[in-house]
């Protein structure tokens, strides 16, 4: 593991951003922009400020969750409640001044406040408005409180997690924000892109469930054409076969994937057994999927034999693809996440060093970089406040003991 480096440049850095998202979806979005230099500007409710302050662990030495740490990273704090006419007013200006505008609350909330895009982009035609719903902007359910959970279940992907003989589970970690999050970044620089085209910004529209449903593979074809719906089987995928988790001596799992041709004859061989890759129930393709549950046995009997590392030493030398479950210590342990710098020291506010995931993807001449944790509630927003809209110290204080900031 290494310690943060600071050295310029980023790819996002002439880009200023407002997030007005609260919890993952929207901040998500912001995370990513801001990890490749967007000068993203966070605008949090005074007084209790994002919710996800106070979600996940807290860090033993002070109290504080740590997740806050991660998703508000790179961001600026500025409190403004917009609830208040004096604060959507401000909120007007600043949009005014940014490139890219990002919320997550219900379709229909930035209207009430008289923040609607049609207002916003009459004094700033080029804006880039990204809007995070569980729902989208319109249909029926648009104005339904859309959580991770929820659209996860209706984009698909909750009816396949788990086992047949019992009920759908869930992913252990918000995949449903994170993926909208994703898709809203990913919008939003197809949207700058356009913009350096016609000077013009646009909405970008990115909902939690279309967001599952977009990496659900093959489901409705599969249905609309061979009515064939897909059911949930564990740990492996019906007819891809082998892959899946085969245990080891030493009471760890391996995940290994050999049901290319090639690859599975390779894995005959490392295991000893070259004569499995012409049997005509495993030589192809389809006849190992015709007989998956016989092959999962043969290659568990095998990894029974030996401790999982050497296994997957094995496996490794032999180009059969192959890997230990981990866990948050495994990587940090980990050889090829140190060498890569998957994982970064990130100096909390209190100087102390944090890990935590690095920015991805790779950029091979501008890449990203994690300059800072997240901040304290309204750390900046006298700065932003002067910065982009030149008001007075006096006038700042005014604003806060009217409790507008």
């Amino acid at each position: 593991m290494t310690t943060h480096d600071t050295t310029p440049p980023l790819p996002l850095d002439d880009i200023k951003v407002l997030e007005l998202g609260q919890l993952i979806a929207g901040p998500y979005c912001g995370q990513v922009l801001a990890d490749f230099g967007a000068q993203v500007t966070k605008v949090e409710p005074p007084g209790k400020g994002d919710a996800m302050r106070q979600w996940g662990e807290a860090d033993p030495a002070n109290g504080e969750p740590l997740w806050w740490n991660v998703i508000a990273r790179n961001k600026q704090s500025v409190t403004l409640d917009l609830r208040q006419p004096r604060g959507q007013e401000l909120l007007r200006e600043l949009a005014g001044q940014a490139d890219v505008l990002v919320e997550n609350f219900r379709p229909g909330t930035m209207e009430r406040w008289g923040l609607g895009y049609d207002t916003l982009s009459r004094d700033n035609p080029g804006l880039v408005m990204v809007r995070v719903t569980g729902f989208g902007q319109d249909g029926p359910y648009a104005s339904r409180a859309g959580f991770a959970s929820v659209c996860e279940a209706m984009g698909g992907l909750r009816y396949l997690s788990g086992y047949p003989d019992r009920p759908p589970v869930r992913v252990g970690i918000s995949l449903g924000d994170t993926l909208a999050g994703l898709h809203a970044a990913l919008g939003t620089m197809m949207a700058l892109h356009q913009r350096d085209r016609t000077g013009h910004g646009q909405v970008v529209d990115s909902s939690i469930f279309e967001s599952v449903l977009a990496m659900m593979e093959n489901l409705i074809p599969e249905y609309a054409r061979a009515g064939k719906v897909r059911e949930r089987s564990g740990s492996f995928l019906p007819k891809i076969a082998p892959s899946n988790a085969y245990p080891a001596r030493d009471g760890r799992d391996i995940i290994i994937g050999a049901n290319q041709d090639t690859v599975f004859r390779r894995l005959c061989e490392a295991m000893g057994q070259p004569r499995l890759a012409d049997h005509p129930d495993y030589a192809t393709h389809r006849a190992r999927g015709d007989n998956q549950q016989a092959i999962d046995d043969l290659i568990a009997a095998w990894t029974q034999q030996h401790d999982a590392q050497h296994v997957v030493d094995i496996l490794a030398d032999a180009g059969v693809p192959a890997g230990l479950v981990y866990r948050a210590p495994d990587m940090l342990d980990d050889p090829h996440f140190q060498a890569r710098e998957s994982i970064v020291e990130v100096p909390d506010r209190r100087g102390r060093p944090l890990p935590m995931q690095n920015v991805f993807p790779r950029l091979s001449e501008t890449p990203g970089r994690v300059r800072h944790v997240g901040p304290a509630l309204g750390e900046h927003t006298a700065a932003v406040l002067s910065d982009w809209l030149g008001l007075t110290a006096e006038a700042i204080e005014a604003l806060r003991a009217d409790g507008v900031i």
